[in-house]
């Protein structure tokens, strides 16, 4: 997969990027496509009906049949000429003889011939037969008006009339109309057949079990799904080695298989990125490198009179390069419009800064918290891609800003339904475990409702209730003064709002070590050891302020310590950089430990609380899920984790005015 990318010159061989900007990237490369006859439609083939749902139509749709093809009876009763009903009443009802005069018909029924109207079953008082033999007479005490309760032939569907027009996407409904008009198949666009070839030396398949230095090749399931939801056939192709002849046999195998060619990796300027000089000898690089964050180094070409791209290797990067330059492309070629997204106005939870020269895309959770919808940013690593399934929505940062202030209005654009938004209850502060199960517990007690939670530490918490933006926080902030929890920062912080404060577990803080602890760390005094290496939480988390405590009471300075400043905003952060080698130690909660297999040195037990502000306290939103907290089961799954006690879950610490 690609690397980190950069602008060098080894062994002779150039290494470059570009810095197109977007706008110009995507008319530069559209004028390219267009010159090589790449963005032609895509020829027309015949789907049956059964089939054909989600295809584009490639040729106006015309009716074979009338729909009704015959005059039929709307309504069960009797067929009759409006003519002989003339002059009926209550007073003087009208008798007609059935066979002659009327014929009994159910919905649907083909009209007799010569009868014009139907008369409902319900006003129709059948008289004695005479003969016994379905004949008879009924009296009606109304006249009946021509083609009433009839359905004419025709009257939804007229044989020749056009059903749908050209470059139509075939919804359930439109397969139904083009049955009713006498079709069982229909002439569709051929499905772009897009290949996507991933590289890399250390690609394994999904459910290996990867070794050190091995990455589970997940992206081409990511491209390939996105490339089937826009309407083109993906092809998931095997991985290619960082082999630069065996790289450029793939592509040009798959070039003659197919009409738009991914090669996902290699794109960046790396030793072993060889994607850019692949498409320079196949065909044109039309650009590499355009100014976007992520994907920055994508590569844009031209080959076989086809699309060929090279794709970021980050799944971020990878995710946005498709959406931005793979989307638009299937669409044109089945003669699709560009299909935006819906936006919503929302407000920027927290300062975002953004590099100048850069378009930047940034993932956001959304909830609606007062009146006011709230955006708030999460992880954005190109290489996250969880920050892809919990996004929410995306604020696009132009590339001359340098990023947008705290309450600053954006515009978001919509990654899930804004019904299910309106749903979501805003979490933020520090992290727990225990969140992230009761968002899932939630989900199955509540299936329209979600937990839209960010990470952002105790203090980022109480500053997101202060500024409105949250409906309540996760705090576990120690008062060295007073030896209390929380509460003394609550009146500092949230003075003059009313809160409640409710528990939700206690907690195991300690050092998280690898599995059989090889350096023997035991105590905090051990973290300024030479061989000793330290990942830390965020400036603002409860789990840092707890730690320069406990560091000032044991005299001990934080510049001692070799990796004070690198930072993780959550508990598995620290064990996933402890488990991965990149730290030996990281002070943390014992759930996180168990979680990655790790060791675990406690060192004391805090109170972990939400602090809810009391309009939200007893909102619609937030019952149900204090409703779990209260539960056995969700007790009970929590006390599964281990590291917690839940005795006091969901009581009411205090309530501050």
């Amino acid at each position: 997969m690609t690397h980190p990318h950069s602008h060098s010159h080894r062994q002779g061989r150039r290494y470059y990027l570009s810095d197109i900007p977007l706008d110009d990237a995507r008319r530069r490369y559209r004028a390219a496509l267009a010159d090589a006859g790449a963005l032609v439609l895509m020829p027309a083939e015949t789907a049956r009906l059964e089939d054909a749902r989600g295809r584009v139509t490639a040729a106006a749709v015309w009716a074979k049949l009338s729909s009704p093809h015959h005059d039929s009876a709307a309504m069960d009763g009797i067929a009759v000429r409006a003519a002989d009903t003339i002059g009926a009443t209550e007073t003087a009802p009208v008798q007609l003889r059935v066979g002659e005069q009327a014929a009994w018909v159910d919905t649907g029924d083909p009209m007799p011939d010569g009868f014009d109207a139907v008369i409902m079953v319900e006003v129709v008082h059948e008289l004695d037969s005479d003969d016994g033999g379905g004949g008879g007479a009924v009296e009606i005490q109304a006249p009946a008006a021509p083609y009433q309760y009839v359905r004419p032939l025709g009257e939804d569907i007229v044989a020749t009339e056009l059903v749908l027009t050209e470059s139509h996407p075939l919804r359930p409904v439109d397969i139904g109309a083009c049955a009713a008009a006498g079709l069982s198949e229909v002439a569709v666009r051929a499905m772009p057949r897009v290949a996507v070839i991933p590289t890399g030396n250390e690609l394994v398949p999904v459910g290996s079990v990867p070794r050190r230095g091995d990455i589970i090749e997940f992206n081409s399931l990511v491209l390939a799904g996105m490339v089937e939801e826009w309407g083109g056939a993906a092809v998931r192709l095997d991985p290619v080695h960082d082999d630069f002849a065996a790289l450029r046999a793939a592509v040009k195998g798959a070039l003659a298989q197919s009409d738009v060619v991914l090669v996902n990796a290699g794109s960046s300027a790396g030793s072993e990125d060889y994607t850019a000089r692949v498409i320079e000898d196949l065909g044109e690089l039309v650009a590499h490198g355009v100014a976007i964050r992520p994907g920055h180094p994508i590569a844009l070409g031209v080959a076989d009179g086809k699309a060929l791209i090279g794709i970021p290797g980050y799944p971020v990067s990878a995710a946005l390069a498709c959406e931005l330059f793979v989307k638009p492309l299937i669409e044109t070629k089945l003669g699709l419009p560009s299909a935006a997204r819906p936006t919503m106005k929302a407000s920027l939870a927290r300062k975002t800064l953004s590099p100048i020269g850069e378009d930047e895309f940034v993932r956001v959770r959304l909830g609606r918290v007062g009146g006011k919808l709230a955006a708030t940013p999460i992880q954005r690593g190109a290489g996250v891609i969880m920050s892809l399934a919990r996004a929410d929505g995306i604020v696009r940062i132009p590339r001359f800003s340098e990023g947008a202030d705290a309450g600053a209005q954006v515009d978001v654009e919509l990654l899930r339904d804004p019904d299910a938004i309106e749903g979501a209850a805003v979490v933020t502060g520090s992290h727990d475990l225990a969140l992230d199960l009761l968002a899932s517990h939630l989900r199955r007690v509540r299936p329209d409702m979600s937990l839209a939670s960010s990470n952002v530490g105790s203090m980022g918490g109480l500053t997101a209730l202060a500024r409105g933006e949250a409906h309540m926080a996760g705090s576990h902030l120690f008062d060295e003064d007073s030896g209390e929890y929380n509460l003394p920062f609550i009146r500092r912080y949230l003075k003059g709002r009313g809160v409640a404060v409710v528990n939700l577990v206690h907690r195991i803080q300690g050092l998280i070590l690898p599995k059989s602890n090889p350096k023997s760390i035991a105590a905090l005094e051990d973290l300024t050891r030479g061989d000793v290496s330290f990942i830390n939480r965020q400036r603002g988390s409860g789990t840092r302020l707890l730690l320069d405590y406990k560091l000032r009471e044991l005299g001990m300075s934080p510049e001692s310590i070799s990796g004070y400043g690198r930072e993780e905003y959550t508990h598995l952060g620290v064990a996933a950089a402890v488990a991965g080698g990149r730290a030996d130690a990281g002070l943390g909660i014992l759930s996180a430990a168990n979680a990655m297999g790790l060791d675990f040195k406690p060192l004391l037990s805090e109170r972990y609380d939400l602090i809810i502000p009391t309009e939200h306290y007893g909102s619609d939103i937030l019952r149900p899920i204090l409703a779990i907290i209260r539960g056995e089961e969700f007790r009970a799954a929590v006390d599964a984790l281990g590291g917690y006690d839940t005795s006091m879950m969901g009581q009411v610490i205090a309530e501050l005015d």
